[in-house]
């Protein structure tokens, strides 16, 4: 009996370990859910600041930073920054140093400009249209009549990440063209990520569906053990 007791309260809890996992993957890439374009509304300035602060501490950005500054160690770059825990330590924070940079930019632009940078599923129902819309939407914003505009946030946003952490990147690294091909790469890497955003949805309800089947399967199967 405890046992099944137990096995039956992890049933109850892995739902909302999936519905927690998956929100905190739709935050990370600023996705408004699995909502479509349509239905579109305008953010509060109170809704705006819940998103901006779940999106400074969720764990996907720092398992991305971490990563990242793993990939930096591999390659030696920076090549001033030594190896070992100290070189890591040093490029960890430097991604989260710009990470944090771009978000916080991005989240004061758009508070004052109206700008809503989520990601809003096309709606549509062609590969190529959803895939235009994808990438397009890395560098568009939608206001509060809905009509989408040139984020001047998002890519104010990606500049202030790459030119405001010059000043504490050592010599290698440190120019104003260094910044701009950093800015660059952001925004390639933002507008190639809408393709993810656009079709992640699809495979999420499919992944959340087998999941509730499994356990609609297990405790069936629980149910027909148990004695009468």
């Amino acid at each position: 009996m405890a046992a099944q007791s137990q096995d039956s309260a992890t049933t109850e809890q892995n739902p909302s370990t999936v519905r927690r996992a998956v929100d905190n993957i739709f935050n990370y890439l600023n996705m408004a859910g699995t909502a479509k374009a349509s239905d579109f509304r305008p953010l509060t300035q109170r809704e705006r600041s819940h998103i901006y602060l779940k999106t400074m501490v969720n764990p996907l950005g720092y398992l991305k930073a971490g990563f990242s500054a793993g990939l930096d160690q591999w390659n030696d770059k920076p090549t001033e920054w030594e190896q070992g825990a100290s070189g890591y330590g040093k490029r960890f924070a430097n991604i989260l140093g710009q990470y944090s940079i771009q978000r916080t930019v991005t989240f004061g632009l758009s508070s004052a400009l109206h700008e809503d940078n989520r990601y809003f599923n096309s709606g549509k129902t062609s590969f190529w249209s959803r895939t235009g819309y994808a990438v397009a939407s890395g560098i568009l914003a939608r206001h509060d009549d809905g009509g989408l505009h040139l984020s001047v946030s998002q890519l104010g946003g990606m500049a202030g990440g790459a030119f405001l952490s010059r000043p504490w990147l050592p010599p290698s690294q440190h120019s104003a063209g260094d910044a701009a091909v950093s800015f660059g790469i952001t925004m390639a890497v933002n507008m190639g990520s809408g393709v993810l955003k656009e079709f992640l949805p699809d495979v999420a309800r499919k992944i959340t569906k087998k999941h509730k089947n499994s356990l609609s399967a297990n405790q069936q199967a629980r149910a027909g053990n148990e004695p009468n």
